[in-house]
């Protein structure tokens, strides 16, 4: 399945339970109690499917699994795309990019416990580490032994 807005906006509709897809938000955004805050133009939901494009193996594009799940959720989070709920459609989304690959983690406990600030330049690489622990212990877990794959 492709990843972009419409199925983040159906994912936002079962997690929320709201009666229609949430459309994508028609103002600036503001997170991490009004430290952040997230523009809006006309040109921001089309930005935002070009980098969840991204996201996919097939796009071309030098990054690894790890990179490209972590990408993807920071994308997310700072793109802010829905009123509410962006960090459980972060979190959908990462496991989404994963699972594509036959990848289903058998925890998520650091990923679900952190936070990001948009103008920490080194939380993109704590994300890809977090993501890296989770994968080599899920293949520990399911063959005896530690492989990493990081990228």
């Amino acid at each position: 399945a492709r990843l972009d807005h419409t199925l983040l906006s159906s994912w936002q509709q079962h997690v929320l339970g709201t009666p229609e897809p949430p459309p994508f938000r028609r103002s600036p955004a503001f997170a991490k109690a009004g430290r952040e805050r997230c523009g809006i133009g006309p040109e921001t939901p089309a930005l935002l499917d070009a980098c969840l494009a991204e996201s996919a193996a097939d796009t071309g594009h030098p990054l690894g699994l790890t990179a490209r799940a972590a990408r993807t959720y920071l994308d997310i989070c700072f793109f802010h795309p829905f009123d509410d709920g962006n960090a459980r459609s972060a979190f959908l989304a990462l496991v989404f990019v994963l699972a594509r690959e036959g990848i289903a983690l058998d925890s998520v406990g650091l990923l679900r416990r952190v936070t990001f600030e948009a103008d920490a330049p080194k939380d993109p690489l704590t994300l890809v580490r977090y993501i890296d622990v989770h994968l080599v212990e899920t293949r520990r877990g399911s063959d005896g032994r530690a492989c990493s794959v990081a990228g």
